[in-house]
């Protein structure tokens, strides 16, 4: 494996890293809060993100349901539809800085490998550390941060979004009582669960697309592990939460082909340049 491989790649397994920790939040938060969730939310709730986030989340989904007829469930899909597409500057932001990284890794690939054979036959913990401190010193010649690139800031920031709708959706009272299609909001539904584990399985395989095979490699236990992760605590939860969660995930499927067809061009020139160099590195072996 070269130096570029491993370097060029990490990125990409760090972000998958980081939305996998972020869903993890969301989805344990939802299953392990029951008990806040029971505490209803109102204007006379105390504490910050009470007054200033859950609250204001309850209200608006109490205002689109007046609109709909008293229904909850069309609330939830119209928020999560709002919600969704706020966050997409954050989300084309991400995408973005991700694109920037892949070039910027592409340019220095050279120089890394250059690196890698100077050092091909030190072992020692003394030569191996002046590696490490000349591939920085590469990374701030060509002004490149391996922490600050993966783009991940935008991700952080939608967290509170996220956590603030779900716990507005668990503590408005109104919901647990609504019926919605063929289920209860306030109660456990056995085909949604289903549907939200599908969901999310399949935008992570359309999030495949245009990969190269040693990321999809990557990236497939941190894919796998969410749609099941999703299915499972919706079993757990009443189902308003993973009406919300299915809604998002088709939405986040639309957004992900959006991004997809936006980038194309961008994606192909990379994947292009990317295989050029590594078809012209020079093998370990020699």
């Amino acid at each position: 494996m070269t130096i570029w491989h491993h370097r060029f790649t990490r990125p990409a397994r760090k972000h998958g890293l980081l939305l996998i920790v972020a869903a993890l939040i969301l989805v344990i938060l939802s299953g392990c809060q029951q008990v806040a969730a029971m505490e209803p939310i109102n204007a006379e709730t105390t504490g910050f993100f009470n007054h200033y986030v859950i609250y204001p989340f309850s209200y608006l989904l109490t205002f689109f349901a007046d609109l709909f007829g008293g229904s909850y469930g069309a609330s939830i899909i119209m928020m999560t539809v709002l919600i969704r597409t706020g966050l997409m500057p954050l989300m084309l932001k991400q995408q973005r800085t991700q694109l920037g990284t892949k070039k910027k890794m592409i340019e220095i690939q050279p120089e890394l490998e250059a690196l890698k054979a100077k050092y091909k036959d030190k072992k020692e913990p003394e030569a191996q550390q002046e590696m490490q401190q000349e591939m920085m010193g590469i990374y701030t010649k060509h002004q490149f941060n391996p922490l600050t690139s993966m783009g991940c800031l935008p991700m952080l920031i939608q967290l509170p979004i996220l956590i603030g709708f779900y716990q507005a959706i668990m503590r408005t009272e109104e919901i647990a009582s609504q019926q919605f299609l063929w289920f209860s909001l306030g109660e456990t539904d056995l085909i949604l669960p289903i549907l939200a584990a599908l969901v999310y399985f399949i935008q992570f395989r359309i999030s495949l697309f245009g990969m190269e095979e040693t990321q999809k490699k990557q990236m497939a236990v941190f894919g796998y592990l969410t749609p099941v992760m999703m299915g499972g605590f919706s079993f757990m939860v009443s189902a308003a939460l993973p009406l919300y969660w299915t809604i998002g995930g088709l939405f986040l499927i639309a957004q992900t082909l959006v991004f997809k067809w936006m980038f194309r061009e961008k994606n192909r020139e990379l994947r292009e340049r990317a295989l050029m160099k590594k078809e012209a590195a020079p093998s370990e072996s020699t």
